[in-house]
């Protein structure tokens, strides 16, 4: 089977067998890059690293290195510079210095960049191919101070919280995010659930204003990089909550009075409506009765149809021509 990703088809074009022994680091989630037996992936998105590990790789997830160092390593430039820029900075800190690594993108996801970002780190660039609008530059790496982690801080809605390149929002408070959270206001005012479950946490405001709403708070997300940022922002807050990672609701267990998201609808750079279909048809599951699914969404997503063919009532409490924000509704037991 052919590739799909750009990238993935550019590399198609040299033999796997130059690779064995390296790491492929934030690869796509594309399984025909195995190609060569069992080769090593690293990613911090969790449902990436479990495609890569159902084909029998050896996969790392999370966003500390592997104690296990490679020959080399293939990063996949991801469409946030700051976050390749991390990439590339965390590879030179883990890899001794003078050990390949290649950097595969997209034209359109950045890579044209990259060998300014190879100057400015005084590291050697050759471009080893070009094809699918895509760019694969050859590189070594070089010594690298320590520091430099990516980490910050901001202020939104009176809470303190923790950012890095990657995670949705990145340092500042996402406007859909804020309508979500105003309206939310209103209903926490009529009645505060006990539980609350943030899906696709991010950087963690949904999950610190629940908790400090009153909630007890669970939190997940599919990205370690959010599941970290998540954990400080509750830490720097004060506020108590749990924090796991997972592939929307895939493996979580328990029941909650309300259940709070902005869904992701972006894979790299298409449009998938995948993830927040998933929370919507496994929503009620997880809901106990009388329990509450509250998304927010840009209006051009077509979520009604999918909301109500899993709940019974759906309203829309607020929309403004950019975001929509939903309320739907598990019915409680008729009594007899």
């Amino acid at each position: 089977m052919s590739a799909i990703a750009p990238v993935c088809q550019l590399l198609e074009r040299h033999d796997p067998a130059r690779y064995r022994g390296w790491w492929r680091v934030a690869p796509p989630l594309e399984t025909n890059l195995v190609r060569a037996g069992r080769e090593a992936f690293w990613s911090s998105n969790e449902a990436v690293g479990a495609a890569f590990a159902a084909r029998d790789q050896r996969v790392h997830i999370g966003i500390d290195a592997p104690e296990e160092k490679g020959e080399g390593a293939l990063l996949f430039w991801p469409k946030s510079h700051a976050l390749g820029i991390w990439w590339l900075e965390t590879l030179c800190r883990w890899l001794a210095p003078g050990t390949p690594i290649e950097i595969v993108g997209e034209h359109q996801g950045g890579v044209k960049r990259v060998p300014k970002v190879l100057e400015a780190h005084a590291m050697p660039c050759e471009r080893i191919d070009n094809a699918r609008r895509c760019s694969l530059f050859s590189s070594r790496t070089v010594a690298m101070p320590e520091g430099g982690d990516g980490w910050s801080e901001f202020e939104a809605l009176g809470l303190r919280l923790a950012s890095h390149p990657g995670v949705f929002g990145h340092g500042k408070l996402d406007a859909g995010t804020e309508m979500l959270l105003e309206r939310l206001g209103e209903e926490y005012a009529k009645r505060a659930p006990a539980t609350a479950l943030d899906v696709g946490c991010g950087d963690g405001v949904i999950s610190a204003w629940l908790a400090r709403a009153g909630s007890r708070v669970s939190a997940l997300d599919v990205d370690h990089f959010a599941v970290v940022a998540t954990r400080r922002s509750l830490a720097l807050n004060g506020l108590p909550g749990e924090v796991a990672a997972h592939d929307m609701l895939q493996g979580v267990e328990g029941r909650f009075d309300a259940i709070v998201s902005n869904p992701p609808f972006h894979q790299a750079r298409d449009i998938d409506f995948g993830p927040a279909r998933r929370l919507i048809e496994m929503a009620p599951s997880h809901l106990n009765p009388g329990g509450r699914l509250y998304i927010v969404a840009n209006v051009f997503l077509p979520y009604r149809a999918p909301l109500e063919a899993s709940f019974e009532r759906v309203d829309t409490l607020v929309e403004d021509g950019r975001f929509r924000v939903y309320r739907a509704e598990r019915p409680r037991p008729k009594r007899r």
